[in-house]
């Protein structure tokens, strides 16, 4: 079997790759931080940037001067909406949560090695963390919602990623030794729910629950963050319950009966 390169695969890296920096924040990018992000150099930023501009793709703010999603985006994401009915899932559990914790609530999903938020809703209380928001991407293991999929995957795949920990974590690894995340792990999977004790951010904390697909797998997670006196231990209980509650109601929605982690 051949393994040489598939003609034009690495165009289509770069271009994805450039997306989803684009798609990190609404405000998008501007040009010189796509350069520094990417690793590519600026003519060819530039270049894959006005090809894509011209389908659509993506626009150039000439106020900002930024580099944002453009409208056909839009209409991709709108027809995939229908294939992954995610928004009327977990919006009335964001809610709920939100509600009852006056913490903000999120809802990220897995893409590989990755965790990326897709909503939030903002609860209450009015000091908040900002750490977190749609588009924001962690590696697996960091933040609750990564800490909650990482630790319910099978030890084979967890172990990949621990392997090589500090490449994996990149820029996080420093907040987030490989003995503690291992130490969090273990003990997401005793409790259900994972909780991050300000690694991100010192003084911002997390708490997650995983959602799991129709094959048992954590595929997702609900999250909630803010700032560390509101998740002191003698409340990580209740809302490590609310979060289960929420994430087996969702897992339930999704067709899958429940296997370990979920609320019990």
């Amino acid at each position: 079997m051949s393994n040489s390169p598939i003609p034009g695969a690495q165009v289509v890296s770069r271009i994805a790759g450039l997306l989803r920096l684009v798609g990190r924040s609404p405000d998008g990018m501007q040009l010189s931080a796509l350069v520094n992000e990417s690793g590519l150099t600026r003519p060819t930023v530039h270049r894959l940037l006005s090809s894509l501009a011209s389908e659509g793709l993506l626009d150039h703010d000439p106020a900002s001067g930024h580099w944002v999603l453009g409208p056909e985006i839009f209409l991709m994401g709108s027809v995939a909406s229908a294939r992954f009915p995610l928004e009327e899932l977990a919006r009335p559990s964001l809610r709920r949560l939100a509600e009852a914790t006056g913490e903000s609530a999120f809802f990220s999903i897995r893409r590989g090695a990755e965790t990326v938020c897709l909503m939030r809703e903002e609860g209450s209380f009015p000091v908040r963390s900002f750490v977190l928001h749609e588009g924001v991407r962690f590696p697996l293991g960091v933040a609750s919602a990564g800490t909650a999929i990482l630790a319910f995957l099978p030890e084979p795949e967890q172990e990949e990623l621990l392997h090589d920990w500090a490449a994996h974590a990149g820029a996080f690894a420093a907040g987030h030794p490989e003995e503690l995340v291992r130490a969090n792990l273990k003990r997401t999977r005793l409790n259900g729910y994972a909780v991050n004790p300000g690694l991100v951010l010192e003084g911002s904390w997390g708490m997650g629950a995983a959602v799991f697909d129709q094959s048992g797998r954590p595929a997702w997670a609900l999250s909630l963050t803010g700032i560390e006196p509101r998740f002191k231990p003698e409340r990580q209980a209740e809302l490590g319950n609310l979060l289960m509650t929420e994430a087996h109601r969702i897992t339930q929605q999704l067709g899958t009966e429940g296997k370990g982690g979920r609320a019990r």
